[in-house]
């Protein structure tokens, strides 16, 4: 099992870093290979279910999630998303949280929980770093467009 935590604060309002980093269709244009399908009608909100594919040819996986808390920012409180991975290869959780940060900018905390059924736990050094860069990049280029 691995855990990490990425934190961002991009020039956006709390609100506009929280539009950006839940629309999970979005998702797919920031992780490579994987394309993002919504289970439940929008709006997004406690229940919504989605399903994250990557795949290269044949050889893939899905990556079921499904909203467990939702709090957008409001009223100067943070906000709050955290997502349970209900997969058979992927499992864990994933927090994401919105405040203000200084300057009235939104400050971003992603934290995750990751494990991949039968990867033993030698490999968990390989998989932090990978997760962390992958995911690093994810939200960098989900903050960075409108």
């Amino acid at each position: 099992m691995v855990n990490f935590s990425l934190e961002r604060t991009p020039p956006l309002s709390p609100d506009e870093a929280w539009r950006r980093l839940t629309r999970w269709q979005r998702h797919a244009d920031a992780v490579p290979l994987t394309r993002v399908t919504v289970l439940t009608p929008e709006p997004a909100r406690e229940g919504t279910r989605f399903v994250a594919r990557t795949a290269l040819g044949p050889l893939g996986f899905d990556d079921p999630m499904e909203v467990t808390v939702w709090r957008p920012p409001a009223g100067g409180e943070p906000g709050l998303c955290r997502l349970e991975k209900r997969g058979r290869v992927v499992l864990g959780w994933a927090e994401i949280e919105v405040r203000t940060g200084p300057g009235g900018r939104a400050r971003v905390v992603w934290r995750e929980e990751l494990r991949v059924r039968f990867l033993p736990g030698l490999f968990d050094p390989v998989l932090a770093g990978a997760a962390r860069s992958v995911f690093g990049r994810a939200v960098n280029r989900l903050l960075r467009r409108p």
